[in-house]
């Protein structure tokens, strides 16, 4: 067949027929389109409808109506189901819309204590039309000849309420104990605003700043009530379909409740988390993750910085 300026001479000979002598789409074309649409996949839609319309130059506006009902067609369906699940969440009980990941392995600790131990956590999220609540609890745990050398214990509850695409306020109730760090309980209270720096895709990222109270009870007897600023820094980088790169970060600055307590009794935590997580199937995967938690002003006895390294397997469910 001769080509001319780029179209098949069928093409130009069709271009060139009266309106009235053109004839509607060949029967087989739209069977072709009809194939297409039935699939459901847009590139292979968009890669026939071309063909079609190079072929068919004459039946355009056709074939234009086809993709058109195509798209309406599914735009409603999706909006169908987007209300439906608005409608079940609205009506969701309080012990309904739960998912969640249970984490169990095994973790080599330095800093207050040199030990390799056990340690396990369980995360429950629950997302609403507005809402978030996070209920978080991790336990690491080591016993070797009738002696414990790591007790650490950490639970946190965390509701967030989306006031834009992007912006969210944050509530925050958390209890951490750590006696080989010299803490027999510390409680912290914390709200403030937080910001979707970066969401869909392969990355997001997250950031929260607000005011916090803090209550530390120490082994030796000691209490300390404190005013405090929190900051939280959370990052996921999906670097493959089974491939996760995952950094959490809070940070928690102590002032006293005078000037010279703002200068002499300022004590600063940090716990920065990097993980990585490898997915082994859909509900299963591998994680190793590296901490490090640091207290700039530790009890006596205690060393400012511990490190932990953990691997696990995580279950969602």
């Amino acid at each position: 067949m001769t080509f001319r300026s780029g179209l098949p001479l069928v093409a130009m000979a069709a271009l060139a027929m009266p309106q009235a002598s053109r004839a509607e789409l060949p029967e087989p074309v739209r069977a072709m389109i009809d194939a297409a649409i039935a699939t459901g996949d847009e590139a292979k839609i968009r890669a026939v409808t071309e063909i079609a319309r190079t072929t068919n130059p004459a039946d355009q506006e056709e074939i234009d109506t086809m993709v058109s009902a195509f798209h309406a067609e599914r735009a409603a369906h999706r909006a169908a189901e987007e209300a439906a699940k608005q409608a079940q969440i609205r009506s969701a009980g309080l012990f309904e819309n739960w998912s969640g990941k249970g984490e169990l392995g095994g973790f080599q600790s330095t800093g207050n204590s040199s030990a390799t131990g056990v340690t396990t956590s369980l995360m429950l999220d629950r997302k609403g039309i507005d809402w978030r609540h996070k209920l978080t609890g991790r336990v690491d745990y080591q016993r070797a000849n009738g002696i414990t050398t790591r007790e650490q214990y950490l639970a946190r509850y965390e509701p967030n309420f989306d006031v834009s695409d992007n912006f969210y306020v944050y509530a925050l109730a958390q209890f951490e104990r750590d006696r080989f760090q010299g803490i027999s309980a510390r409680y912290a209270v914390s709200g403030g605003l937080g910001y979707q720096a970066l969401k869909g895709g392969d990355i997001q990222l997250a950031v929260k700043a607000g005011p916090a109270y803090r209550v530390t009870e120490f082994v030796d007897g000691r209490n300390e009530n404190r005013i405090a600023g929190l900051i939280g820094l959370d990052f996921d980088w999906t670097l493959s379909e089974r491939l996760k790169l995952t950094q959490d970060t809070n940070a928690v600055a102590e002032t006293g409740g005078s000037a010279v307590a703002i200068i002499d009794s300022r004590n600063t935590t940090l716990d920065l988390i990097t993980g990585l997580d490898a997915r082994i199937n859909r509900s299963l995967t591998a994680r190793f993750s590296y901490a490090i938690e640091y207290d700039s002003n530790p009890p006596p006895g205690a060393v400012q910085t511990d490190t932990l390294s953990r691997v696990t397997l995580v279950y969602d469910f």
